[in-house]
């Protein structure tokens, strides 16, 4: 193989060594390979490090392995041009499996320039993405601490749900607190109601009767306790992130003019995808990176099926609410879009179409500086004015009507 790369070095990465390996030209012209391992200790890191500047390595490639990677990635980083890469790209030959052989291997691939590298976002990026996550983490967790309170209180027979729309909320709030501290009588009880709600007293007070005991008290107020703390960290995490975004403020303005995009979804597009579109060459190469788009897999002149590729699941979860709100946006390009597909492809498909869309929108926009120009609802019916007549005309012949088309004056 033709050498690219003239001093590449590889690393194959585990959680308590790593064991590297170099390739640069010998003194009789040929290529030699060094490999040593190291700690992943700061220490360990810190002589590695060292090490590939002693032979004047100019590229590194290392293997996508788990989290382990990324304390290795931030040493050297900032001294050399760093790759890294699919492990399911780089699989080492059948029956020579060690953790030396995958460090040569990966070597002698990348100095031939066959390693394809996966996208590594920069440092404020990384750093965001890894409040965006927490933050959705302690969401998602206070999403099923609710649902605890809630088969709490169906476990004492109070229907306060019934009634009230959130029992989280300031009148709830206080009715539960009010029971955790003793109170059973559902008229001390329904009297805390406060605004709307007080209009619905008779059937908060029938609402509230129920089986209250100690046991519940003690579960009902942890359950509180516990989504106090959560709201609490969720608040700090948001006050972390917008501070992290300030200087890409307008990028966050840009994203929320698509319908379906509030302030918290576009952060989290922008903590994953970035900021910097040109590591993507094309929208369909983000769509594509990202898992949102058909795969390929034809065989014989047969097409097999055509499932996506795994993507990031912090990203899909942001496209999916995305595209949820959209589908629910009157008069837009989006729910026109949705409403096309849905009866030929089902729901599953068709909001995929609709996230696909999205991002490539959002790979314009962030490549441009555009705001968002929304189609309408009528796009699909007005770009091919003569095939939507043709095909309305073959609806009714179908059900056995003769139809003569006069073109109306105002149309003319």
């Amino acid at each position: 193989m033709d050498v690219i790369v003239e001093r590449p070095a590889a690393l194959d990465v585990h959680k308590a060594q790593v064991s590297a390996c170099v390739r640069v030209p010998g003194e009789d012209g040929e290529r030699r390979s060094e490999v040593r391992e190291f700690s992943t200790m700061v220490g360990g890191l810190l002589v590695l490090r060292d090490w590939l500047k002693a032979h004047g390595v100019t590229q590194v490639a290392m293997e996508a392995t788990s989290v382990y990677w990324k304390p290795v990635w931030a040493v050297v980083e900032d001294d050399f041009d760093c790759i890294l890469v699919n492990a399911r790209h780089v699989k080492n030959l059948p029956g020579r499996k060690t953790d030396v052989k995958d460090a040569e291997w990966l070597c002698q691939l990348l100095e031939a320039g066959l390693l394809r590298a996966s996208f590594v976002p920069p440092k404020p990026i990384r750093a965001l993405r890894q409040l965006t996550r927490y933050r959705k983490a302690q969401i998602k967790e206070r999403q099923r601490e609710a649902n605890r309170l809630h088969k709490a209180l169906e476990d004492t027979g109070i229907k306060l749900d019934c009634v009230a729309t959130d029992i989280l909320g300031k009148s709830g709030r206080d009715m539960l607190d009010a029971l955790c501290a003793g109170t059973t009588d559902p008229e001390v009880l329904a009297d805390l109601a406060r605004g709307k709600l007080r209009a619905k007293l008779p059937a908060l007070r029938e609402a509230l009767v129920g089986r209250f005991e100690p046991m519940h008290a003690l579960l009902v107020s942890s359950i509180l306790a516990h989504l106090d703390f959560l709201d609490e960290q969720i608040e700090r995490l948001s006050d972390a992130i917008e501070e992290q975004l300030r200087p890409f403020a307008p990028a966050v303005e840009l994203l929320r003019s698509i319908d379906g995009i509030e302030t918290r979804t576009a952060q989290n597009i922008l903590a994953e995808i970035g900021v910097d579109m040109s590591v993507f060459p094309t929208a369909g190469h983000l769509a594509s990176w990202a898992g949102q788009c058909p795969g390929n897999d034809q065989s014989a002149g047969k097409r097999r099926s055509g499932r996506t590729r795994k993507g990031s699941k912090w990203l899909n979860t942001a496209l999916n609410d995305a595209a949820m709100s959209a589908i629910r946006t009157h008069d837009s390009y989006l729910q026109a879009q949705y409403q096309r597909l849905r009866p030929r492809l089902g729901h599953g498909r068709a909001l995929g179409a609709v996230k696909h869309s999205i991002l490539c929108v959002c790979w314009h926009m962030l490549s441009t500086g555009e705001l968002y120009r929304d189609l309408g609802g009528d796009y699909f019916r007005k770009r091919d004015p003569e095939r939507q007549t043709k095909r309305l005309i073959a609806q009714l012949d179908r059900l056995g009507h003769k139809v003569t088309l006069e073109t109306l004056p105002e149309a003319a």
